[in-house]
């Protein structure tokens, strides 16, 4: 008999119970701060057309897109010549939840409100190499606004993203807690401009900088002489990223006196500080940190762009900003939209090193009935079915084991409570009530049980 390989494909992962109830009790919050701040769901297919992807997020991004082969008779007349992949392929799977945003405002402009605030919490898929930490199917948590170019939208979202990280248990600034670095990439430009650095080479000198936090200066000063920047503006930028203060309130004044002769920073400036004086009352205020050199995403983002850094951890816990030049690729029309994701795999990963979960998962069962003997099997049933009808969880265990074994399987289940009802109990109309953690047990007439198990 041939032996089956059982280990998921490459790049996907199973997930077993106690991984489900995390991620639905991280999903949870995330839902509920969401729609707390007006935003609605949205949902699309996993599966768009092939030119709906295509041409939208780069060569390279073009290359790890899932493609999906044509069927029946249009497959067999692509494989009558020569095919190339895309000729064998008319749709694929969804690389991110953005573009398909931009489909959805596009199609149903007329029926969308003014402002369109969605967020949208789904798998996507990249055909990517896997390696530790990345995967081809993953899920992004989005939210974005469209239709308002209001410095508002920014402290939104950001308020939002913060305050799903404090209700999951991150607090302050410290180890513990979060940053939301805040930049703009009019700043970005303007910090070109001021040290001399070529508009040609303007795209290169940012992906250089953007690598300061993982190579330090002297990684960024040798990448800036590979990328072909000259010693003088090279020596000219390195300074100026040296000199710039952490305080918040500092290094806006600190921009806002170097970037004063130009007119791309000094607006960006502005632009900043609206947003963190908008925040400062919100659950984002305490965790912005304004980072001159954050600079993501330089073909997408127009505006303010974020990102969430967990202290002493590498990578980056969640990021966005404004992209007012992206929503409209599918009417031809500049469309302002601003957006926040949130790294559900990676908050889901420090919450598990952290103990951040609660030790009782919506989802898992509260409370089990043991098997005491046959003769008590249809109390039990009745039992349950009256606690289940009082909103409680529970699980019948189905056969006549020891007692022992049958508190170790609770354990097993993180189940805190064991009800016994033997012929005892049934006679009496009373139920015994075993706490698993502390091992004290109680009797209690069987009619309160619900109540007392609520309690």
């Amino acid at each position: 008999m041939a032996r089956f390989q059982t280990k998921p494909i490459s790049g996907a992962r199973d997930f077993l119970p106690l991984d489900v109830l995390r991620r639905n009790y991280v999903i949870d919050v995330i839902e509920r701060v969401y729609q707390s701040y007006g935003f609605e769901p949205l949902d699309t297919p996993v599966m768009e057309r092939l030119d709906t992807l295509l041409g939208k997020y780069g060569e390279e991004g073009d290359q790890l897109i899932f493609r999906v082969a044509k069927r029946g008779a249009k497959l067999q007349r692509a494989l009558a010549h020569t095919p190339t992949e895309d000729d064998i392929a008319d749709a694929g799977l969804r690389y991110d939840l953005t573009v398909p945003l931009a489909r959805i405002v596009a199609e149903y402009s007329n029926q969308l409100p003014r402002y369109f605030k969605r967020y949208h919490i789904a798998p996507v898929y990249r055909a990517d190499r896997p390696a530790k930490g990345r995967f081809r199917e993953f899920y992004q948590c989005d939210l974005d606004v469209v239709g308002s170019s209001s410095q508002l939208v920014e402290a939104e979202v950001l308020n939002a993203g913060a305050q799903v990280l404090q209700e999951l248990g991150f607090r302050g600034r410290d180890e513990s807690g979060f940053r939301l670095r805040l930049n703009h990439r009019g700043v970005l430009r303007g910090l070109m401009e001021v040290t001399g650095v070529p508009a040609e080479l303007e795209s290169d000198a940012l992906v250089a900088v953007d690598k300061l936090d993982k190579i330090g200066l002297e990684g960024v000063e040798k990448e800036l002489g590979a990328r072909g920047l000259d010693q003088e503006a090279t020596t000219a930028l390195l300074e100026l990223m040296a000199a710039a203060p952490e305080d918040t309130d500092a290094a806006l004044c600190w921009l806002e006196e170097r970037l004063a002769g130009s007119a791309n920073g000094a607006q960006a400036v502005a632009e900043l500080k609206n947003v963190v004086t908008l925040t400062q009352t919100g659950p984002a205020g305490a965790h912005i940190l304004i980072d001159p050199y954050l600079a993501r995403g330089l073909s997408y983002y127009t505006g303010p762009i974020y990102e969430i850094e967990f202290p002493s951890l590498s990578g980056s816990g969640g990021a966005g900003g404004r992209y007012d030049d992206l929503i409209g690729m599918f009417s031809n029309r500049s469309i302002p939209a601003c957006g926040f994701s949130l790294g559900l795999e990676r908050i889901l990963l420090i919450m598990e090193e952290r103990g951040l979960f609660p030790q009782q998962l919506a989802g898992q069962p509260q409370v089990l009935i043991t098997n005491f003997d046959r003769e008590t099997l249809a109390e039990n049933v009745e039992l349950a079915h009256a606690l289940r009808q009082a909103s409680l969880r529970v699980d019948l265990y189905p056969d006549n084991d020891n007692l022992g074994r049958q508190f170790r399987y609770a354990e097993d289940r993180n189940i805190p409570v064991a009800l016994l009802l033997g012929g005892d109990e049934v006679a009496a109309g009373t139920v015994t009530v075993k706490n698993l953690i502390n091992g004290e047990q109680e009797t209690v007439a069987r009619a309160k049980v619900a109540d007392h198990l609520s309690q």
